[in-house]
């Protein structure tokens, strides 16, 4: 059985300060209008569990989901919009900073990346701020429909190529529209949670 298949809405928060106290969590971060929410809703079989804005910077809180038995997916707040206000980006900019340095629940981060357009510098700082906790990173590069096979398979040969210069980091191909990709995402956070649990891999499925 997915791991997303009893997904649920669980709370929102704005500060570091109202963040949940137990559990485990895997974090779903990217660009504002990387895919995001729709990943979440297709991997969750649901069309509207997480909100899909036609206006990029529209979620500007934490958004907690549960998975069951104390684990949770974290939706982060979208981040390179440059016309949301000079002081909301800078709130983003230390909420997200400190959440990815400092949090212990977190065993993962998925940074969710437009196939066509990966690895902004803003990107690169999600990796650089990650980087020093040594947790695991899966990036998963969206909208892989709107490339050829061709492209699809450079694209991802350059990305798992641009990943060797950070430690403990995979990738995958992904499409919300086609629904591939997705055992594999279930498949690397199962395993994070697993490990993290001290548990096998069949225990939680």
């Amino acid at each position: 059985m997915s791991l997303f298949s009893k997904l649920q809405f669980f709370t929102t928060v704005n500060d570091l300060h109202s963040l949940p106290y137990n559990g485990l969590e895997v974090a779903f971060a990217g660009r504002s209008n990387a895919g995001k929410s729709s990943a979440i809703n297709t991997l969750a079989n649901h069309t509207r569990l997480a909100y899909v804005s036609k206006t990029p910077g529209r979620t500007q809180h934490i958004n907690y989901f549960t998975l069951g038995d104390d684990r949770f997916l974290v939706d982060l707040p979208g981040y390179g919009y440059a016309q949301v206000p000079e002081a909301i980006r800078e709130h983003w900019i230390n909420l997200l900073s400190k959440y990815l340095q400092t949090r212990k629940q977190l065993v993962g981060l998925v940074i969710l990346m437009d196939s066509r357009h990966p690895f902004k510098p803003l990107d690169r700082q999600m990796l650089d701020w990650f980087a020093s906790t040594g947790r695991p990173v899966h990036v998963v590069l969206t909208k892989s429909d709107k490339l050829t096979r061709q492209q699809a398979a450079q694209t991802l040969a350059s990305a798992k190529l641009e990943l060797k210069h950070y430690p403990n980091h995979t990738c995958q191909l992904f499409s919300s529209l086609k629904k591939t990709g997705t055992e594999e995402l279930d498949h690397v956070i199962q395993g994070w949670f697993n490990r993290a649990l001290g548990t096998s891999e069949d225990t939680l499925a």
